[in-house]
């Protein structure tokens, strides 16, 4: 997959439970459906937390990935 035309980003690095959801959930409100948010985290609970927020709210997770304890989330707002 291609990378995603990213229209924000929101970066929760040396942020915990549940500060990163809390403040994803603040961004995607603020962005217009088919925007994509990137999130960049270091709190490893983010790797449950944001796949299960996606599915609850409906939003779409286009893509994960982890580097040097870094992870990057790629959702898509519906």
């Amino acid at each position: 997959m291609t990378d995603p035309q990213i229209t924000s980003t929101l970066d929760t690095t040396g942020k915990c439970c549940p500060m990163p959801l809390v403040e994803t959930n603040r961004a995607i409100r603020a962005l217009q459906p088919g925007d994509v948010l990137e999130i960049v985290a270091t709190d490893l609970g983010t790797r449950t937390d944001i796949p299960s927020w996606c599915a609850r709210t409906g939003h779409r997770l286009l893509s994960t990935s982890e580097s040097g304890g870094t992870l990057r989330y790629y959702v898509q707002k519906v």
